[in-house]
């Protein structure tokens, strides 16, 4: 009998193909679980095959720490993958965040890595007590308690992340990376130890370890958004609440983005004008994530200024034979900070 493989190594074109012909609704959701695994290889192929049976694409991390999941799955299969969930000790009962604004369209197959940690933190977990963490809050808990003046609303994401969407009140740090976040954060907060500090993030996982970490730091008051703003936004719709989220909830999936309320808070990063629609740039040498309007898109040919446009109208020979010769916006991995983009800088070639 043929052994079923652990990897999908299928071209990315086809991929998408396949997925536009499959013809059945999607399902987007997250779900994470801290938890001991003491073979993470193991339990990773496992859980491959696992949700491979019932349809699942997406994105799985897996170390010794716990699993962090983004995944989509046949809509008429969702029993099945709870039965896949409850069959694992750790993962019983799970919270499965289903998605908000969703086509169904979010991943194009199955990742399941394994990794150091699920989220990359920089902590060591050996100097505090991961299992205290911050109270969690329901939306109408969260919605009263930054209502009071003694209470501070961190967004623990990052600046592309809180740019599109964030709730009103928040502190939005100026941060690429989680692990950047934890003591920018920390010094942001360092003179407000007795104030109740109410973090949020998008699906609850930053959170949990994050507020654990800030009362080993001494911060009495520590809460954290339960389920992040995807069960937040949920909560608010169901129980008819106050939604206090502005924007879009930026996702780490094909959509980038789920729209929460009807408000645009950013701009293009090319001309200026209202938007929230972000985008990779066209040119894959540069790939930079940022926020192109329509008509900036058909100026730039979808790329993130002019001189990737040249680089895209190149021959294929002669933009492979450059590559790693040229500088673009996203060449060392940016985020879309609108000032590292020279968007009218010609494409220079010797």
């Amino acid at each position: 009998m043929k052994k079923k493989a652990l990897y999908n190594k299928v071209d990315k074109e086809l991929l998408k193909k396949k997925l536009e012909q499959e013809g059945i609704e999607r399902t987007t959701l997250s779900f994470y679980q801290y938890a001991h695994i003491s073979n993470p290889k193991l339990f990773r192929d496992h859980f491959y095959l696992s949700l491979d049976e019932v349809g699942v694409l997406g994105r799985i991390y897996v170390s010794q720490e716990g699993v962090n999941g983004q995944i989509s799955v046949p809509t008429h299969r969702v029993e099945e993958l709870k039965a896949v969930m409850n069959s694992v000790d750790f993962l019983k009962g799970i919270r499965l965040n289903i998605a908000i604004d969703d086509d169904g369209k979010s991943f194009i197959k199955l990742k399941i890595k394994v990794r150091d940690k699920i989220v990359a933190d920089g902590l060591d977990d050996s100097s505090f007590d991961v299992t205290k963490k911050g109270i969690h809050l329901t939306a109408d808990k969260f919605n009263e308690l930054t209502n009071s003046e003694d209470t501070i609303v961190i967004d623990m994401r990052n600046h592309y992340e809180s740019e599109v969407g964030k709730f009103k009140m928040a502190l939005t740090p100026d941060v690429e990376t989680f692990r950047e976040a934890l003591p920018v954060v920390e010094k942001m907060l360092e003179d407000k130890k007795d104030k109740n500090i109410v973090m949020y993030c998008t699906g609850g996982i930053r959170c949990e370890k994050a507020s654990a970490y800030y009362k080993h730091r001494g911060f009495k008051n520590v809460y954290q958004l339960d389920g992040g703003i995807i069960e937040y936004a949920r909560q608010v719709e169901a129980q008819g609440l106050e939604n206090k989220f502005i924007g879009k909830n930026f996702v780490f999936d094909e959509r980038l983005g789920e729209r929460i309320s009807q408000d645009i808070i950013s701009k293009c990063h090319q001309c200026g004008k209202a938007c929230d629609e972000h985008t990779n740039c066209a040119n894959d040498a540069c790939h930079i994530l940022f926020i192109q309007c329509e008509d900036c898109a058909n100026t730039y040919a979808n790329t993130c200024s002019v001189k990737c446009k040249d680089f895209t109208m190149l021959p294929e020979e002669k933009r492979e034979s450059l590559k790693g010769q040229i500088e673009f916006n996203g060449t060392k991995f940016g985020k879309g900070r609108y000032k590292a983009h020279k968007k009218d800088e010609t494409l220079q070639i010797d």
